[in-house]
């Protein structure tokens, strides 16, 4: 295994704490803040600067991919002290998936696009009856 594993486990690790930052603050980019600065952070530590590159990259894509799926569940009845837990597991299960090769980097991409796909499936917000209601 070479840097291309390491980069990619930093980048699945960084969205799992997207993920998990996003099930704490529903806002994507308040939730991407603080787990960009844990993976940065991470990365230089343990390794070099690429591997915080692909963390951040991977806080980011974690982030944005969960905080709607997780504002759809709040808007529609969800605890926030259910939703973190289920979506902490989520995210150890994505740093798990993270440690096989390549996973990571797909990781990655398909968090965001299963954001991208949930908030194109709602609905628009209309006045509807309320406007019939009127006399």
């Amino acid at each position: 295994m070479g840097t291309w594993y390491l980069i990619g486990l930093f980048v699945g690790l960084g969205a799992a704490l997207g993920a998990v930052a996003a099930g704490i603050v529903p806002r994507a980019l308040v939730a991407a803040l603080p787990a960009l600065v844990v993976a940065v952070v991470a990365g230089i530590v343990i390794e070099k600067w690429p591997e915080a590159v692909g963390g951040a990259v991977g806080a980011v894509a974690g982030a944005l991919g969960a905080a709607p799926v997780v504002a759809g569940a709040l808007r529609r009845g969800g605890t926030r002290a259910g939703l973190a837990l289920y979506v902490g597991l989520g995210g150890v299960v994505v740093a798990g998936l993270a440690f096989i090769p390549v996973v990571g980097y797909l990781e990655a991409i398909a968090l965001p696009a299963l954001g991208l796909r949930l908030r194109s499936r709602e609905p628009e917000r209309h006045a509807g009856l309320r406007t019939l209601a009127r006399d």
